[in-house]
């Protein structure tokens, strides 16, 4: 068990740019007093020390606004981030390195004993307000959309968003390689964007990239046919933005300036 509060501990690190310290850590994160309390009310329970773990569980409900009951099976290096209001059931199994934000709830459907909460794959990350319902799983390296309500198992690496939850479109990852490809030789990092996002403005960017591209391969083509017909063509590679931003600055510059030797006009769009 200490192994894995050590894992437990260490892995914030990992998920919160914003913490600096264990001590900082073991003091002020209620994700962490949380998962503390329940490694040790889980013990408990597995020992059929039931009433003093479920004691134990509730203490650490009061202190820090999360409730896991202790039967909850949870993985190592588990990580709850800000924290309230997450409710964790008592059937629920938790893989390793999940991450849930605050107001998840992994809770059931009916009243009957028996299996009745989610099984949460390995790797799998829960935005805020998310519910996940039922004996249901979700699958390995899947995200859930904040506030989304998935009652539906969940295939592995699938995006869940909406009530209820569905997933969000995937591209192939030939067409994915392709835009990162492009984004690179003009110097677009797009480090914040994922091909998964249902987001219009990256929508937009993956159109414009794939329109790149095939801009790209029909020039190339267009060279080729040339080069085949005896004609010299200029194999240069295009500009990056940031020189393009620069050339375009100098002719800006050059063209605005009249005989009468005045200033430049500014161009907009142009610093």
């Amino acid at each position: 068990m200490l192994s894995k509060i050590k894992e437990d501990i260490y892995c914030v690190f990992d998920r919160d740019p914003a913490s600096r310290t264990v001590f900082e850590i073991l003091t002020t994160y209620p994700g962490t007093h949380a998962l503390l309390m329940h490694r040790w009310s889980h013990w408990l329970w597995s020992r059929q020390l039931k009433w003093l773990a479920r004691s134990f569980s509730y203490v650490g409900r009061w202190f820090t606004g999360i409730e896991i009951h202790p039967g909850a099976t949870i993985g190592r290096r588990f990580f709850i981030d800000h924290g309230t209001g997450v409710v964790i059931g008592e059937t629920a199994e938790i893989g390793d390195d999940v991450t849930l934000y605050h107001g998840v709830t992994l809770g059931g459907t009916t009243w009957n004993k028996g299996k009745r909460h989610p099984t949460i794959g390995n790797n799998v990350v829960v935005g805020a307000g998310a519910k996940i319902l039922g004996p249901i799983t979700v699958g390995e390296d899947a995200r859930i959309g904040s506030n989304a309500v998935v009652l539906k198992n969940v295939k592995p690496g699938a995006t869940m968003v909406g009530i209820p939850a569905r997933e969000a479109g995937r591209v192939s990852n030939t067409i994915d390689e392709q835009r990162r490809e492009t984004a690179s030789k003009i110097g677009f990092d797009a480090y914040g964007v994922t091909t998964d996002m249902p987001d219009p403005m990256v929508e937009a960017v993956n159109k414009l990239l794939d329109h790149i591209h095939r801009t790209d391969r029909q020039f190339e083509q267009m060279r080729c046919a040339l080069r085949k017909l005896g004609e010299h063509v200029d194999s240069a590679e295009p500009l990056e933005l940031d020189d393009w931003m620069e050339q375009c600055k100098q002719e800006c510059s050059e063209s605005s300036t009249n005989d009468c030797g005045e200033k430049p006009i500014a161009v907009e769009g142009i610093s």
